[in-house]
């Protein structure tokens, strides 16, 4: 005898699977590919029917079902439990990012339901009421976007819906990427000479000078123990960097401190010539802290005989020498001013990393060689130097026409006379 088909209240058959409710509402269930049984419920059997359709379809494009079960924390949290090949600062500021901004409002979405409207509303949040930068959201989305990418590897979506949405909204708000700038010939002297003669600023003179004339990065230069200088021969030995950050995710070690991490890339650890200025700072540095008695007082992962330190013997940070660089610019425009009123060479706002482009510019200003130069800065690829390069000869070709247009009008003058 056959078996009597069920049906629901309205007299209409259901199939495998589907029910009705004792309150009218409706319910299918299915066991997934790991046998684990699995419900999604509905007002109406023609909704219930769409999610059957759905779940059909994911079962054919092998998107896993525990997908409907998954919030994007849940895969955040696979996420740093796999990724490997960062270093730690790197790491923990894309923790920092995800914890601070996304975990309590993205984060708790499924992964199943989220869309490509959602990643833009939540970025337009982050700009209009967070109030953050551009460039602070390009690095919520490097994490996010890692992610939703691992998310789609591992068949829990179609498509990562984050793609291309940061250039969206860059494209809205008409966001472009300022080019670092570098100081000026002018501008280069006057920096250092306010420093070399100023009687409260002339400490701060060896690192800055070693910067400009070195391209080192910050970590780099702040990193630098006598041991890996070479005064004699005029050879600075790149092999390490130093750090400082928040160790927000390990335990017992929370709060900011110093630690000793390997170059940016391996093309960083590198050998960089002396200029004469430069092999003057360290020269100077080193008199002046036998004259105050001052000495390296710390150890840093086994490293210690720090070069550039403060009064209390303690290693300097980027913090401490961009809020310095404000200082000085500060004193000497203001200086600058009361001489002339009307004085057209003024410090610019910069940073500790302007004073790298700097020398990069300086370098292509002397027709150094590309490879050369790509040596001395510790990139990697050539292509970040040439895009350097070419964005310096930009600059020089307009200044160098300049001088030409200037030359032909007075030639044209001349002959007029």
């Amino acid at each position: 005898m056959a078996k009597a088909k069920r049906k629901d209240k309205s007299r209409v058959v259901l199939r495998k699977g589907e029910s009705q409710r004792s309150n009218g509402t409706y319910h299918y269930s299915w066991t997934d590919s790991n046998m684990k049984r699995r419900f999604v419920y509905a007002k109406t059997l023609e909704e219930l029917r769409e999610k059957e359709a759905k779940i059909e379809r994911d079962k054919q494009d092998g998107i896993k079902a525990e997908a409907r079960y998954t919030t994007v924390n849940d895969l955040f949290e696979l996420w740093i439990v796999l990724k490997r090949g960062l270093k730690n600062t790197t790491f923990e500021n894309y923790k920092y990012m995800y914890n601070m901004f996304v975990r309590n409002n993205l984060g708790t979405k499924r992964i199943s339901s989220l869309k490509k409207s959602d990643i833009k509303r939540f970025f337009n949040y982050l700009l209009d009421e967070r109030g953050l930068k551009v460039t602070t959201i390009d690095n919520i989305h490097t994490v996010l976007y890692q992610v939703l990418n691992m998310a789609v590897d591992d068949d829990y979506i179609r498509r990562n819906p984050a793609d291309n949405v940061l250039k969206e909204l860059k494209q809205a708000h008409c966001y472009k990427t300022e080019k670092r700038r570098a100081l000026t010939r002018p501008e280069q002297d006057l920096f250092l000479d306010y420093l070399y003669n100023h009687p409260i600023y002339k400490h701060w003179y060896p690192i800055f000078a070693v910067m400009v004339g070195t391209g080192l990065r910050v970590g780099e230069v702040t990193g630098l123990r006598w041991c890996d200088i070479d005064l004699k021969e005029g050879i600075i030995d790149v092999n390490h960097t130093l750090v400082y950050y928040d160790h927000r995710t390990e335990g017992s070690k929370r709060g900011c401190y110093f630690n000793i991490n390997s170059t940016k890339t391996p093309a960083s650890v590198r050998q960089v010539p002396m200029l004469g200025f430069v092999k003057e700072a360290f020269l100077m540095e080193k008199e002046k802290q036998e004259l105050l008695g001052i000495q390296c007082e710390v150890t840093i992962d086994g490293y210690s005989d720090f070069i550039f330190i403060n009064r209390f013997g303690k290693t300097q940070q980027q913090s401490t020498l961009n809020k310095a660089i404000r200082r000085i610019i500060r004193d000497c425009n203001d200086e600058q001013l009361l001489k002339n009123e009307n004085a057209t060479l003024l410090l610019p706002h910069f940073s500790c990393h302007s004073l790298r482009h700097t020398f990069t510019t300086r370098m292509c200003e002397a027709g150094v060689n590309v490879k050369v130069m790509q040596d001395a800065l510790g990139h990697t690829d050539i292509a970040t130097t040439l895009n350097i390069y070419t964005d310096v000869t930009k600059e020089l070709r307009k200044e160098e026409f300049k001088g030409l247009d200037d030359f032909f009008m007075k030639s044209n003058n001349e002959s007029k006379i």
